[in-house]
């Protein structure tokens, strides 16, 4: 091989000379060249197999036998010819000048000169395998594989990776030649440095070679700026900085560009030199490299509409405080913070994951500051807690689940980012989020009408100041944590607000420290001569006895970590009752109000329950010995508000995992002797077998072999009557009670109770279905009066609570069958409801007409006798024998699976069901007559349309057709009320709350989104409309700039997909991606898309676009995900964002024809593929590359070359070569 490279470049030389002697110009030479390469390289040569070996003779003759100025016009010219590759002609070069620059400065300021011209030179033209051949002879002359740490190399790997290498090479000569130490230089990179002795005095630069070549001296000394001008001008280039941007993005190596980045810094000892021209260029090439971390693409709407529209959305939360202005951008928080107190859903994930995924998406889509991000969270959580009911009582979540959100999850979700943004800081770097979230706080002090605390917790709002005012006092020998209840600060008073529970709730969670206190005006002393009464848990520390402290402590939550295993040592070796009173403790006030070491008393809760169930599910010992401790703990967790509290911390799957041994090994001797049963449907819920805990080793159901039995039972019973299933008469007659008829009164109902066989729990909950059947048909056949049917449902939910759960079941299930007859609510075989059956449907239309929705309720004809059907009467007649002071829980229980009958039948049932709700239990008036508010929703189309419209209207105002754009009315305040009752004497909510509350019942999910996006379209055409562009100057004077109008498109989108996500979360964005947009795209008719005018059809796009890109994003969420978190939302975005690009590319090849306009398409599509280049750019590597190539070459023909090259840019590694040869 050597022997045959020698004749070419002799014959080479040869050809050049002769070619020279003839007085042929350089490119003549170089042809000849040319010719001689390809007759050497076979019979049947390539242009490119010829330029492949002429490449190397050239190089090789001018390094350094025939170094001479014509040579260099010559290999300039073939360069210019392509007659050479020059990248091939380039890396040859490099191995061989740069390491000899001292020595041939007159080589090296040449090589500079070709390297400024033709890197990135395009290559367009070359063939698939002449580009496979020109990567490997650059891989091969500068070893970029070996280099970089790669097994083989294709043409857009080679080509970036080169000029990724020639940059790092010039910086390191310059460094070098300054006389700089390169501390970033490894084992491959010494192949360019000089070789000379390290301790040599290098300060003369050049003289040790030749000093008294002054004219090479002076070149040598002249090469250094040259070379820095070059590698400046290098990185200026579009192709190096998207280059650049691909090896940080896209390479899987980032700390190799962090090394160039290493790199940049050394420089900083350059401009101590005073080199005036050096730190000019020096500036420039700083700015391109920061340059190639921070660019991204925006989408240009004022190209489009020919306008200037604002890039940034969205400012700070303060100016949202109202709900007006550009706050809007951060309605999804208040929305989500809303949605999460309704406690008819058990979460699997914990609202601490959700909103630290949801507060990293809206930071990226407003294009926010993490201080405003921060703020946002906080104002939008202090407004949860001023739509807490005051008076509002009922089976939901109350004020403490709204502390709980402020004080407890808010500070874990910002804990969490705190910690992942410190992870990825470098050695040295200072993290800033911190200050952001400081900053956001001493924003908050100039909210003062939502930092006044609810009077519940206006005593807690005090301590906290008190403790900040303890501070600033400089008392000594008191520890700050004590102050509450030290005798010496009794003199220390200070009034306090939400914004001293929110700086605890930090402090506590080590977020910020004790310098808050001295913040102006945080502390508000006051002359208040009230004597401060000791803490309980100041005294429990100090040594008093538990059972002395247990009033106290159950109404005072415990303050720190070190109560919290006092509690637990007790709970665990203290006597029997200081045992169970330890537990009733921990879910007392500590549970419930214990925010600053909420995450530690819930993860303690369980700790201890697990602790205490059976060793295995065969075996009840343990479970009996500790009988009373569980039931303390179960009741004590049982709570609505509890309930509510375990499921915003993610625990309901492990809180149901450990119930399932618990339930397994429910015998009859167990029974008699603890109701610790009566909690666990309240706790599990009737979805406990759907349920996937995040366990190390998950917990399977066929473990289990008798709540299998029963689940599998109940599951069949519900597809199917009981009586199809199997014939169970002998477990009626085991549940049958012998004297059910004579017990009316709860004294005989416990007597009773004694009587009953001793039967295993599973026998009964298994039976219960069977019994069920029979006596709702003996009463249905007038076998059975309907009073001993309600009798004896009572009793056996006294008996066994547990079969609570099978009768709701039962009973949901029948009432979809359609086969029961109504029956006549008389009010001597049922109760009636009569007495305020008219005043329950006047104030339900009130309710819904407050809310903008107006239809009718009640049944036209209305019918002599209110009726309902058996089943749901049966339910609801169990449900107003239960006593609610003892059993609030069931109560709640039993009113889901009414609600769900309810909602199930055709019967106009809810407002009598609520009538005779509001005659037993008078102090859940409101609760009913909202419960009784959301049931039209579940049948009406129409109903639902109009909810949809009215949120839209409270939000943004009325639409340009309905009064001015600009109404004050609007916003948060409006969409979600501020209070359930807002001063007036009837009950009255906001459309917004009752969408919330409503739309997990609606019938048909694809219908609203398909509402929610014709309300969008509509809002967009009254945007261009108010625009009237068309109109002359002089009529516009009332008109909404089209800027404006271009940026409440986000408004609105914002809006509409908060709402898609909560009515059909990933399931229905998925259906919006795949079917229900393309459908609304293709659809043709008179009011198709884009049939006004360029602007209205160009807004329509955007919206859609924008409309598509926020739900996603509020589902998906815009980077990586946790485990958790991806396995039940982001886990089928691939699939679903690949389809629907695929969708558009075919759009765009022509291949599908769409009844939409040609502005509308234009218009959605550049800025679907904006948002996705700029918003969620992870999304984009998932897709297939053959769709994102599609793309791209529609965007082409569009003349929207950057976009396209944007898009390809963030496809990923499998993209690269793609973007290379787009660009050369």
């Amino acid at each position: 091989m050597a022997a045959a490279a020698g004749e070419l470049e002799r014959r080479v030389m040869a050809a050049v000379n002769a070619s020279a002697a003839r007085g042929d110009p350089p490119l003549l030479q170089a042809a000849e060249a040319a010719r001689c390469a390809r007759e050497a390289s076979g019979p049947a040569p390539t242009p490119a197999a010829g330029g492949l070996a002429l490449a190397p003779a050239l190089v090789a003759n001018l390094c350094f036998a025939h170094n001479t100025a014509a040579m260099w016009k010559l290999l300039n010219q073939a360069m210019a010819s392509r007659l050479v590759s020059p990248l091939h002609a380039l890396a040859l070069l490099t191995t061989r000048v740069v390491p000899n620059r001292r020595e041939q400065p007159e080589a090296y300021m040449l090589y500079l000169e070709l390297l400024g011209r033709y890197t990135g030179a395009p290559v367009s033209s070359e063939s698939a395998e002449t580009k496979a051949l020109i990567a490997k002879s650059v891989d091969d002359a500068m070893q970029l594989s070996h280099r970089y740490g790669f097994q083989q190399l294709d043409f857009g790997y080679t080509v970036i990776l080169f000029v990724l290498s020639l940059i790092e090479i010039l910086i390191d000569c310059i460094l070098e030649d300054y006389g700089l130490k390169n501390i970033i230089v490894d084992e491959h990179d010494g192949t360019y440095t000089i070789g000379v002795d390290k301790n040599t005095d290098r300060a003369g630069m050049g003289s040790l070679f030749d000093r008294k070549d002054e004219h090479r001296e002076h070149l040598r000394r002249k090469n250094i700026p040259l070379a820095l001008e070059v590698v400046e001008k290098i990185t200026a280039t579009k192709c190096a900085q998207i280059f650049l941007r691909l090896i940080n993005r896209n390479i899987g190596r980032p700390e190799k560009f962090n090394n160039l980045v290493r790199r940049l810094h050394l420089f900083g000892a350059i401009k101590s030199k005073n080199v005036v021209s050096a730190n000019e260029h020096l500036d420039k090439l700083i700015m391109n490299i920061q340059k190639v971390v921070s660019s991204g693409y925006q989408v240009d709407s004022s190209r489009l509409l020919g306008v200037h529209v604002s890039s940034q959305p969205c400012i700070s939360a303060a100016y949202g405080i109202l709900g007006s202005g550009k706050g809007r951008c951060w309605i999804p928080f208040d929305m989500f913070m809303e949605n999460s107190m309704d406690g008819r859903h058990l979460r699997v994930i914990s609202s601490i994951e959700c909103l630290t995924e949801f507060s990293k998406t809206l930071k990226v889509l407003n294009r926010a500051t993490w201080q405003e991000t921060f703020e946002a969270l906080w104002i939008s959580a202090l407004r949860l807690i001023k739509r807490a009911p005051d008076t509002l009582e009922g089976p939901f979540p109350h004020l403490d689940s709204r502390m709980c959100m402020l004080l407890a999850i808010i500070p874990l979700s910002i804990a969490t980012i705190v910690k992942e943004e410190a992870d990825k800081l470098q050695a040295g770097m200072v993290s800033t989020i911190r200050g952001d979230l400081v900053s956001s706080l001493e924003i908050l002090q100039q909210f003062s009408g939502l930092l006044s605390p609810p009077p519940a917790v206006a005593h807690l709002a005090n301590t906290a100041a008190r403790k900040a005012a303890f501070v600033l006092s400089g008392l000594k020998g008191v520890d700050a944590n004590e102050c509450s209840s030290s005798k010496k600060c009794s003199s220390v008073k200070a009034v306090g607000s939400m914004l001293h529970l929110i700086v605890e709730a930090c402090i506590a969670r080590n977020l910020i420290d004790t310098s808050a206190y001295f913040w102006p005006g945080y502390v508000v002393p006051v002359e208040d001569s009230s004597p401060v009464h000791q803490c309980p848990w100041s005294a429990l520390r100090e040594g008093s006895s538990l059972m002395g402290l247990k009033d106290a402590l159950m109404f005072t939550p415990a303050s720190s970590i070190a109560e919290l295993e006092i509690l637990y040592s007790l709970a665990v070796c203290g006597s029997e009752d200081e045992k169970v009173m330890a537990s009733k403790i921990l879910c007392g006030a500590t549970l419930l109000r214990g925010w600053n070491i909420q995450e530690h008393v819930v993860q303690m809760l369980l700790k201890l329950l697990s602790t205490l169930l059976p060793v295995d599910s065969g075996s009840d010992g343990r479970y009996t010995q500790h009988m009373h401790m569980l039931h303390a703990l179960i009741s004590g967790i049982s709570s609505v508000d509890t309930i509510h509290i375990l499921s915003m911390f993610g625990l309901i799957p492990e809180v149901a995992a450990m119930l399932m041994p618990l339930c397994e090994s429910l015998n009859e001797n167990a029974l008699s002797r603890c109701g610790v049963s009566i909690c666990l449907y309240s706790v599990s819920g009737a979805n406990i077998f759907q349920l996937d805990p995040a366990f190390e080793k998950p917990v399977h159901i066929d473990s289990f072999p008798k709540l299998r039995a029963w689940h599998l039972q109940n599951q069949a019973c519900i597809a199917s009557t009981p009586s199809s299933v199997c014939n169970r008469t002998s477990g009626m007659q085991s549940v049958s009670p012998q004297s059910t008829s004579k017990s009316s009164s709860p004294a005989g109902i416990h007597e009773d109770i004694h009587q009953w066989p001793l039967v295993p729990a599973w026998e009964v909950m298994e039976a219960v279905p069977f019994v069920l059947e029979a006596l709702s048909t003996a009463c249905a056949h007038g076998r059975l009066s309907s009073r001993d049917l309600i009798t004896g449902l009572r009793d056996l939910v006294d008996f066994l609570p547990a079969s609570l759960a099978a009768i709701v079941s039962y009973f949901s299930a029948e009432i979809t069958r359609g086969i029961w007859k109504p029956v006549m609510l008389n009010g001597t075989d049922w109760p009636s409801p009569s007495a305020t059956l008219l005043s329950v449907e006047s104030e339900i239309q009130e309710v819904l007409a407050f809310a903008g929705v107006h239809i009718s309720i009640s049944p036209r004809p209305r019918s002599v006798m209110p009726m309902l059907p058996l089943p749901v009467a049966a339910l609801i007649s169990l449900s107003i024998t239960v006593k609610m002071e003892e059993f609030s829980h069931l109560q709640g229980m039993i009113g889901q699976g009414i609600e769900i009958c309810a909602t199930s039948s055709s019967w106009p049932s809810m407002p009598i069901i609520g009538a005779l709700w509001s005659q037993k239990v008078r102090r859940w008036h409101d609760y009913i007559i909202l419960a009784c508010s959301e049931t039209p929703f579940t049948r009406d189309n129409n109903a639902v349309a109009q909810l949809i419209k009215s949120c839209f209207s409270s939000f943004l105002g009325p639409s340009v057709g309905r009064g001015s754009s600009f109404s004050a009315n609007r916003g948060v305040s409006s969409l979600l009320g501020q209070a359930f009752n807002e001063g007036t004497h009837r009950f009255s909510v906001s459309p917004g709350f009752l969408y919330l509350r409503s739309c997990w019942l609606f019938p048909d999910n694809i219908f609203v989104c398909e509402e929610i996006l014709n309300v969008v379209i509509e809002r967009a055409r009254d945007l261009a409309s108010d625009c009237c562009p068309g109109r002359p100057t002089r009529l516009r004077s009332g008109s909404m700039p089209l800027s404006s109008a271009s940026s409440s498109v986000v408004q609105i989108a914002s809006l509409a997909a908060t709402m898609i996500c909560h009515a059909g979360g990933v399931n229905l964005i998925q259906l919006m991606y795949e079917h229900i947009l393309p459908t609304l795209l293709l659809s043709p008719g008179e009011g198709k898309l884009g049939s006004a005018g360029q602007v209205c059809s160009t807004l329509e796009g955007f919206v859609l676009a924008y409309v598509l890109i926020l739900s996603g994003a509020g589902a998906w969420g815009v980077g990586e995900t946790s485990p958790a978190y991806t396995s039940i939302h982001t886990s089928k975005r691939q699939r679903v964002v690949d389809r629907h690009l695929g969708f558009v590319a075919k759009v765009m090849e022509g291949n599908i024809v769409l009844g939409c306009g040609e502005a509308t398409l234009r218009g959605y599509v550049l800025c679907l593929v904006g948002l996705l280049v700029d918003f969620v750019p992870t999304w984009i590597p998932e897709v297939k590359l053959e769709t994102l190539q599609k793309l791209a070459s529609g965007l082409r023909k569009w003349h929207e070359g950057d976009l396209a090259l944007s898009l390809l840019e963030r496809g990923g590694s499998k993209a690269v070569t793609s973007v290379v040869e787009y660009l050369l």
